[in-house]
């Protein structure tokens, strides 16, 4: 009898232009069935693909349902196509992986959200524009694990263990500290935007071989990650990630951070004599979105590397010594919740951008009104629990 060490499910929405290049994630989940009878999958696919002789064609969109196990598809539904932005959708796919997890007998549960992402600002996009907030992501797990829990009161101890952020920017402390509050262990995501297909469903791989070791599966995630590469057309071959982490998501590490994160927050605010300083030391970390097409309107050149905030404004000489080590503490604190990362020096897709620096979650860090919240109210990357409860709006106004 195979032992299911992992439950893995597979979110994928491709209702929007990343349909053919990401349904890749699909496919990897079938191969690594094959040489993996300890995982399983749960898959939710909404997609306009079919195959048609030897070719693979777009045309209606539907939403097809099944398990992968053992190198064979199961329960196989085909549907209408869902709403992938739609939190009660999210929170039903959750339900569902919890409840083929306890069937199986699995150690540990995780999703895979795989789509376009924009940080705090959301994810899951569809082709109209839609996209589902950040914090209804957290609230889709945590709305998903109660389902489980209320039909299956006997595996009502059952949790999502981690999520996979196959989307790019989800790398925030925003999103670690809405996953921690409901539950989730770790956050597996890059800081910066991402090549589709993204994140190798191969992962699954890495963590069913580690459930009793953290550290050791959040190596090999990052590791997976980042030696994977695919092909172009033109047969060069390129990098899914210019970074991407494994963040340790415990309420107590996340406690830890958000309590450095405010006292920093809250200092840099009280004196205005110091805001030039702290502003220049912001601006000497570049921003994420640094491929080189980028616009300057782009939201995301606000979301910078906190780390490299903090340790920036704490190596400044001309500043207070209270306020450099309250931002030393908390360059410390989010430093402790990177469990494993790599980053490239010179990406190539983007052109050689170096990315040294983007080691651990991002934070919004905006230089000028019109970054603070540039979409808002429909998509907003400053309404949620970490940005309040962090004083961060303190922050923003000390400097932008």
């Amino acid at each position: 009898m195979n032992i299911t060490a992992l439950q893995f499910g597979l979110y994928r929405d491709g209702d929007n232009n990343l349909d053919m290049s990401q349904s890749l994630t699909v496919a990897q989940a079938l191969q690594s069935s094959r040489n993996d009878s300890a995982v399983e999958y749960t898959v939710e696919d909404t997609t306009g693909l079919r195959i048609e002789g030897d070719d693979i064609v777009e045309g209606r969109k539907r939403t097809d349902d099944f398990t992968i196990a053992d190198g064979k598809i199961g329960d196989e539904q085909i549907g209408k196509a869902r709403n992938m932005a739609s939190e009660s959708n999210l929170a039903q796919f959750v339900a569902q992986t919890l409840d083929n997890a306890e069937k199986s007998g699995a150690k540990q549960a995780w999703i895979d959200l795989v789509d376009h992402g924009g940080g705090d600002g959301g994810g899951l996009e569809t082709h109209t524009g839609a996209v589902m907030s950040m914090p209804d992501m957290a609230k889709a797990v945590a709305d998903g694990i109660a389902l489980h829990a209320e039909e299956h009161p006997e595996d009502a101890n059952r949790s999502i263990d981690g999520v996979i952020a196959n989307q790019c920017l989800m790398s925030t402390m925003g999103f670690a500290d809405a996953l921690s509050r409901v539950g989730v262990k770790w956050l597996a995501a890059s800081p910066e935007t991402m090549l589709s297909p993204g994140v190798p469903t191969g992962v699954a791989d890495a963590i069913a071989r580690n459930v009793n070791d953290p550290g050791a599966m959040a190596a090999g995630v990052v590791d997976t990650v980042m030696r994977t590469r695919y092909a172009d057309p033109s047969g060069e071959s390129f990098g899914t990630a210019a970074a991407f982490d494994v963040l340790d998501c415990s309420p107590a590490k996340i406690a830890n951070a958000e309590k450095a994160i405010k006292s920093f927050n809250d200092a840099a605010a009280a004196d205005v004599s110091d805001r030039g300083a702290i502003r220049r030391d912001v601006a000497s970390v570049q921003g994420m979105v640094r491929f080189p097409d980028a616009t300057p309107d782009m939201p995301w050149h606000a979301d910078r590397p906190a780390i490299a905030v903090y340790t920036s404004i704490a190596s400044d000489g001309s500043l207070p010594a209270q306020l450099r080590a309250a931002a030393r503490s908390a360059a410390d604190a989010t430093r402790a919740l990177v469990m494993a990362h790599k980053e490239s020096r010179g990406f190539g897709p983007f052109d050689g951008s170096n990315y040294a620096d983007a080691v651990g979650p991002t934070i919004h860090a905006p230089l000028s009104p019109k970054q603070i919240d540039p979409w808002a109210p429909k998509i907003s990357e400053t309404n949620n629990a970490f940005y309040d409860s962090v004083d961060q709006a303190k922050f923003v106004r000390a400097v932008a």
